[in-house]
């Protein structure tokens, strides 16, 4: 029982420590006749002093998928503005003060992590509102507000609400690797089920460039193309099929492809 009040005498020690020295050191910094290397020390102290708080702060919002050292980063911003801004006329403690500022750049740094797509802060910060907006209107309403009644409520044009809502669709994106189950092993996965590249694509203008030419040929000539090219049939099928030699088929089917080549060489 002793050991654990001297340990809270302690921490009131410290505690009191710090506040003693963050008073004088913000006296310094607030100082107009003092130096501006004088006040940058002091802005620098204050900010090493605080330190502890920020990280206090972040590890309220440890195993979210962030580095903690990240958190403290982001968070030290927030600390730095409280410096800057901080008013020693306001008997507020600047713990009190400094806290809520530290703690809203950690999640303005989880909101705009959130977005998959890089997009303004105001329409970030627009999105929120719309969708607060939208769903105490719905409560009033008993149906989905439209946009012009979104707008009046937020106090912006109706625009602004539809580039807010545009927004929004960057908000998160589906991997192409995710699977249409849901799960990370089995189902199909988007990319699968994506279509492919056609080969015969590359093809088709030569094709349409054929066709008025193979309209021209004779009845023969013609038939024992599309044999070949479009029923795949050898040459010996075709000699069965039109009742001529196989040898003749291909010397008929040489003759029709120069002609082809020929015309479509002038053309």
């Amino acid at each position: 029982m002793t050991a654990d009040t001297s340990r809270d005498d302690g921490r009131l020690t410290v505690v009191e420590q710090t506040r003693k020295r963050s008073a004088e050191l913000f006296m310094v910094f607030r100082d107009e006749t003092a130096t501006a290397t004088e006040r940058d020390g002091a802005r620098d102290a204050l900010v090493h002093l605080h330190l502890p708080l920020v990280e206090h702060c972040a590890r309220r919002f440890r195993n979210r998928g962030e580095p903690f050292e990240d958190l403290v980063q982001v968070g030290t911003i927030g600390l730095i503005k409280s410096v800057d801004r901080f008013d020693t006329e306001r008997g507020v403690e600047f713990s009190t003060y400094a806290t809520p500022t530290i703690i809203g750049e950690i999640k303005r740094y989880f909101r705009d992590k959130g977005w998959a797509i890089r997009v303004p802060r105001r329409l970030q910060e627009l999105r929120m509102q719309i969708s607060a907006t939208t769903a105490e209107l719905t409560q009033s309403l008993g149906r989905s507000p439209l946009p012009r009644e979104i707008a009046d409520a937020i106090g912006c044009s109706v625009e602004e609400i539809i580039e807010g809502l545009e927004s929004s669709n960057a908000y998160a994106t589906l991997s192409l690797d995710a699977t249409d189950d849901g799960s990370d092993t089995g189902g199909q996965s988007m990319l699968e089920a994506m279509g492919v590249d056609d080969d015969a694509l590359e093809h088709v203008e030569i094709r349409e460039s054929v066709k008025p030419l193979l309209e021209n040929l004779p009845p023969r000539e013609k038939k024992i193309l599309l044999l070949r090219f479009f029923k795949n049939m050898t040459q010996s099928q075709i000699a069965e099929e039109i009742g001529v030699s196989q040898m003749h088929v291909s010397r008929l089917l040489s003759r029709t492809l120069d002609q082809l080549r020929q015309s479509l060489d002038e053309g």
